[in-house]
């Protein structure tokens, strides 16, 4: 029996699955220059990043409830709790959906009337 000398080689399968790691590489290559997934997000025209870390977080519950920082505060205590913070303080603001439009009103006109202006309201993303 005589062995079959081969005089060239079939790179077709060859070509092929190098296209296919081609379009791999670069498909993944434009999230890694970019570090992030693009998304087709919402825009405002009011929105900035924020720079400076918050400084008191605001949280109205569905109850009725207003937390500073985490901690329970009665509706009388807001006005002296808020003094301690200084005028140009981050302050943001989060309120339960089905929260009554009235606290969170009330909070904010506290704010403006103490001359409180660096202040965000918290929403979620879809």
């Amino acid at each position: 029996m005589r062995v079959k000398k081969f005089d060239s080689i079939n790179v077709v399968p060859f070509i092929d699955i190098m296209l296919v790691l081609l379009v791999i590489v670069l498909t993944t290559a434009t999230f890694v220059a970019k570090g992030i997934i693009p998304m087709d997000l919402s825009s405002s025209t009011s929105a900035k990043k924020e720079s400076k870390p918050k400084i008191l977080d605001i949280k109205i519950k569905n109850s009725g409830d207003i937390y500073f920082n985490d901690k329970k505060v009665s509706k009388d205590q807001i006005n002296q709790t808020l003094l301690k913070f200084k005028k140009d303080a981050s302050i943001s603001i989060a309120s339960d959906k089905n929260t009554k439009m009235d606290d969170f009103i009330q909070i904010l006109d506290i704010l403006k009337s103490n001359n409180y202006t660096n202040i965000g309201i918290v929403t979620k993303v879809n």
